[in-house]
């Protein structure tokens, strides 16, 4: 994460780049049509969590520290914390981490969520390479509709998500048959 104390406590122009910058980073994450794995190791704080939370797979060391101080200091995550967190472990465990600031171990990013997998801290690279190559051995095109339906859906109705869904499935059986593919508003 940032370091806080920088910042003071009132905005600045320093403060607004700085978000401006982290929200253009996350930004471009979140609109990859690539899976993103996360390892994360140490003190995961303030942004530090934010851009965890834009990727798709996050896998902690078990010494891993996890925390939004914002509130703590007069501030709110800036960096879509706000937004994301929610959609991962659920509004009332969001709003717990986010109003009371305080910090979880890896364990309990586990058991709420926030985290696929703890890992030991030898393991961490070698799991995250393991998971980026099994990824990789998959279709491309399937694995990047899998994360389009996933990610468009969870704005979408669940009428919306099935028909984007089917969409994308049908496009995907198309290639396979080598025929251009039947979309049909169902």
């Amino acid at each position: 994460g940032a370091d806080l104390t920088e910042f003071g406590s009132a905005p600045s122009p320093i403060i607004a780049r700085q978000v401006r910058w982290e929200r253009d980073i996350w930004g471009l994450f979140s609109s990859l049509k690539q899976p993103l794995i996360a390892a994360v190791h140490g003190y995961v704080l303030g942004s530090g969590v934010e851009i965890a939370l834009f990727c798709d797979i996050r896998i902690a060391s078990e010494e891993a520290v996890f925390g939004l101080p914002e509130v703590s200091l007069g501030m709110i995550p800036a960096a879509g914390g706000t937004q994301t967190l929610p959609r991962v472990i659920g509004k009332g465990r969001a709003l717990q981490m986010l109003l009371a600031g305080d910090r979880i171990d890896a364990q309990e990013a586990f058991r709420i969520g926030l985290v696929n997998m703890v890992v030991s801290r030898e393991e961490l690279y070698l799991t995250a390479d393991r998971m980026a190559q099994k990824i990789l051995s998959r279709s491309p095109i399937a694995v990047r509709y899998a994360k389009e339906a996933t990610r468009r859906g969870l704005d979408l109705t669940l009428e919306e998500g099935l028909a984007l869904e089917r969409k994308l499935a049908e496009i995907l059986r198309a290639l396979a048959r080598k025929e251009v593919p039947v979309i049909c508003n169902r």
